[in-house]
């Protein structure tokens, strides 16, 4: 279907995308477009909150999202994603599915393939099939299967090494599936227990210049040795998730101390707005894909 051929505001069944233009019309302030040299994504897949995101999975005990509040923060994250030079094909909201605008979790996208997950929350199994299409489009799909589970939040990629947790929602048997899948195409696999935590990208992230940020019971981690490490301070752990893309660092806004070491070790970060995606236990990482 040719995007140029519908209203981008309109949205007739599920499986369609809707391709952002550059000069789709929002509410938000005009965000600067940055310059840069080296662009490792060019695109960007986001699902699009559904007003029953109030009833989707979460820990946080922050207490209930506003749905006005949380879709103008994630309009806000995808305008900073397009001002960072990402084209974004934007996937319609799902009722039935609460969580599906946390759309990392449902596939685990590399150069070379997608890995259509298997969610270890069974209310979020049915998502996959809204996804297995639109990922086609741009790679080779492989899957996890039963009884493997995995969410994406807990795989990090750092150049031809993947780090998989193991945790509540990603289990041993799909890690080790994903490490087969992945081994196959030359990355080396590390598969990551978790006694902490809903995922490994909740505590540890890689933003770039062999640096991760991460919380403290991570920062001596026998794995992690070899890199340099942020780490963020006890009161503000929703901060590890922070989002490296294009050489410029997405962070949540409302944590000085952390946003201050981020700085002094010479990063520049885009600070968005995310007491409602917080609520929902969603981070930068989540709302996207990045391709």
């Amino acid at each position: 279907m040719n995007a140029e051929e519908k209203d981008p505001k309109t949205v007739e069944d599920n499986n369609k995308i809707e391709e952002i233009d550059d000069e789709e019309e929002d509410d938000l302030d005009e965000l600067e477009q940055f310059d840069f040299l080296e662009a490792e994504f060019t695109m960007a897949i986001v699902r699009m909150p559904s007003p029953t995101l109030a009833d989707g999975l979460s820990m946080s005990g922050h207490g209930r999202p506003d749905y006005s509040l949380f879709l103008q923060q994630h309009l806000s994250y995808t305008a900073v994603l397009r001002s960072l030079g990402l084209k974004i094909v934007k996937l319609p909201s799902l009722a039935e599915f609460p969580d599906a605008h946390f759309v990392e979790d449902v596939a685990v996208v590399t150069p070379e393939v997608a890995v259509i997950t298997r969610p270890g929350a069974p209310q979020r199994l049915g998502e996959i099939e809204y996804i297995r299409e639109v990922l086609a489009e741009y790679r080779p799909l492989a899957e996890i299967s039963e009884p493997g589970t995995l969410d994406g939040g807990d795989v990090m990629r750092i150049d031809q090494s993947v780090y998989i947790g193991q945790s509540e929602r990603t289990n041993e048997e799909g890690a080790r599936q994903l490490a087969e899948i992945l081994g196959a195409y030359g990355y080396e696999t590390h598969i990551v227990p978790l006694a902490e935590g809903l995922h490994l990208k909740s505590s540890v992230n890689f933003i770039g210049r062999d640096t991760l940020l991460v919380t403290e019971a991570w920062a001596n981690h026998p794995l992690f040795v070899e890199f340099n490490k942020v780490v963020v301070p006890p009161n503000e752990t929703y901060a590890a998730n922070t989002l490296l893309v294009n050489g410029r660092l997405l962070t949540p806004m409302g944590f000085p101390e952390t946003h201050a070491l981020l700085r002094e070790a010479g990063f520049e970060l885009l600070e968005i707005a995310a007491s409602e995606i917080q609520k929902v236990d969603g981070g930068m990482s989540c709302m996207s894909l990045r391709l």
